[in-house]
């Protein structure tokens, strides 16, 4: 919670920090936290009607699908058969540390550990090619 907002939701710290203020200053910012909250209570109630709105269109089209003799399990069946799987990429790279133990790196992302290590002993990823 940042302190701004730490002394504006306690009213003695918020006593505290307007003891400087005349009636007038206390009376704008009062008028401008009133037309703040009345800003942030519009665009909520927009949010809602908005996400209303959507459930009523989700519920038309459950009705509309029930309907037609359509499943959502026959919908998912088919969008689960154009959806093809992440290709691994294969290993370009590989090297056997000091202890036996064999990296294998495809050459993409970040260089791993044991790479970097190689490589700053003087060796180029050329000697590594598979």
């Amino acid at each position: 919670m940042s302190d701004f907002l730490k002394i504006l939701t306690r009213k003695n710290s918020l006593r505290k920090q307007c003891q400087d203020l005349s009636v007038s200053e206390l009376e704008k910012v009062i008028s401008d936290l009133t037309v703040i909250a009345e800003d942030r209570r519009a665009e909520e109630e927009a949010l809602a009607a908005a996400e209303q709105e959507k459930t009523a269109k989700i519920e038309a089209i459950r009705q509309s699908m029930k309907d037609a003799g359509v499943d959502i399990n026959d919908l998912m069946a088919l969008v689960g058969e154009t959806a093809a799987p992440k290709k691994k990429v294969s290993p370009k790279y590989r090297i056997t540390d000091d202890e036996g133990n064999v990296h294998e790196w495809s050459g993409r992302g970040r260089t791993p550990l044991a790479f970097q290590a190689y490589f700053d002993k003087g060796f180029t990823k050329d000697d590594c090619l598979i």
